[in-house]
């Protein structure tokens, strides 16, 4: 019963908001609790969700605040420099802006952080794709891409988790996949090309002025996604570039070390950098409403995914479903389970948070596994394949802050990406059978 709840619950949700019939925001209060209702878990309801709420609250606090710490970066013009270069190579070919978005995105989440890649890549590349007419999709497809194959690094999140669920080093896990994230990587630059021939086919290569004057024309029509450029002009502040590098520098080594909890990093962070560049009391408010937008609509979907994912845990649903998965597995599949959790990966992690798989599911899979030979680590390699087709997740508060962002559809970006996703997984997962990180038969 549970089972069929969960997936009921998972699935109506995702027909709901890729047939654009409820907002995800709206989605994700009202469907679990329906459900739950179904289900008798009237009783304890409230509970449930105030838990999902406080376990999902850091997060909202950390992503509000690191909003608010680029923003301020990007008025204060700390991405100018970087933008330019851009600007210099790609001009104005399709095929060269889309390369220059995977290997810019590539770049920025080494940091592990999946936030900052989408709001430095989206400033520094969406004025391009508007001015020259480009669908923005392509955009957001190499960026969450390259997301979700760098955030393997061991303080990007889903290494740690499967590490540690299973009790084994992160080094162990990491290091050898080194070679099939870069094949995985050159499949992102490939899919780049593919896009970019398209759009070059589509739109042609257009001769845009020098010194960056275009850009008035692209920028300015939306000012809820980013800083406008009459706006940008009074709020730079190029004699702190260095100043504003340096302190970036430092909130992404703090970060890296842990030397505190992300939130409070980015809440700290946020108040130096709003106190050096503006020390008006009135231009401060003024670039706190100037992105109180992004907040607002990131963060509401941030607490609403908090109700989704508390009444997925703690109704059982997560657990009962996981069960079912394996009670479907013939044991002559057994030695091929390493295989088997690289593809379950892909829907496991999207139909549920990265905690609730790797906590949840993968230990169980992975005691079957040791019946058959399959170590530990080998098992954490492999659950990490599906990581790409995770950050799709309706149940990822940082993929609403990119198409928010870029202004596109949620549902558009699936439909857009899902299928390239899966591609560049099975990719990674391929790569990592050719290198023996994990055995296809046991």
């Amino acid at each position: 019963m549970l089972t069929i709840l969960g997936f009921g619950m998972v699935l109506t949700f995702m027909y709901l908001i890729m047939s654009k019939r409820l907002s995800p925001l709206v989605a994700l209060i009202t469907v679990p609790i329906v459900f739950a209702l179904i289900g008798g878990f009237g009783h304890g309801l409230d509970e449930m969700m105030l838990e999902g709420i406080k376990k999902i609250a850091p997060t909202g606090v950390m992503l509000m605040f690191a909003i608010l710490y680029f923003g301020v970066m990007i008025d204060a013009g700390l991405f100018d420099p970087l933008v330019r270069i851009i600007l210099r190579v790609v001009k104005g070919d399709p095929l060269k802006i889309v390369m220059g978005t995977a290997v810019l995105a590539m770049l920025i989440s080494l940091d592990g952080d999946g936030s900052t890649t989408y709001m430095i890549t989206v400033s520094a590349m969406l004025p391009l794709y508007r001015r020259l007419g480009m669908n923005a999709l392509n955009m957001t497809c190499v960026t969450i891409l390259a997301g979700g194959v760098m955030n393997l690094t061991p303080w990007g999140g889903p290494t740690a988790r499967a590490a540690t669920a299973l009790h084994v080093d992160p080094a162990d896990v990491f290091v050898p996949m080194i070679p099939s994230m870069v094949l995985a990587c050159a499949g992102i630059l490939a899919l780049a090309w593919y896009l970019g021939i398209s759009e070059r086919r589509r739109l042609g290569v257009v001769s845009l002025p020098e010194g960056g004057n275009w850009m008035d024309s692209s920028v300015s029509d939306d000012g809820d996604a980013l800083p406008t450029v009459e706006d940008a002009e009074d709020t730079k502040r190029p004699r702190l570039l260095w100043v504003n590098f340096a302190l970036t520098l430092a909130l992404m080594a703090a970060l890296v070390i842990g030397l505190l909890p992300m939130p409070v990093l980015f809440m700290v962070g946020f108040a130096i950098a709003l106190v050096i560049n503006y020390p008006n009391l009135a231009e401060q408010r003024r670039r706190v409403v100037n992105h109180a937008g992004n907040v607002l609509s990131v963060v509401s979907l941030i607490f609403a995914a908090g109700i989704f994912t508390g009444i997925l845990s703690n109704t059982g649903m997560v657990e009962a479903m996981s069960r079912s998965f394996l009670a479907v597995i013939p044991d002559a599949w057994g030695p091929y389970l390493a295989v088997i959790t690289g593809l379950a990966s892909m829907p496991f992690t999207f139909f549920m948070s990265n905690d609730a798989f790797y906590f949840g599911v993968l230990p169980i899979l992975s005691e079957a596994a040791g019946h058959y030979g399959i170590t530990p680590v080998e098992m954490a390699r492999a659950s990490l394949a599906g990581q790409p087709v995770h950050l799709l997740s309706p149940l990822v508060p940082s993929t609403y802050l990119l198409v928010g962002l870029a202004k596109v559809d949620f549902a558009d970006h699936q439909k857009f990406t899902l299928k390239w996703a899966v591609l560049i997984s099975l990719l990674l997962m391929i790569g990592s059978l050719l290198l023996g990180l994990y055995p296809l038969a046991a």
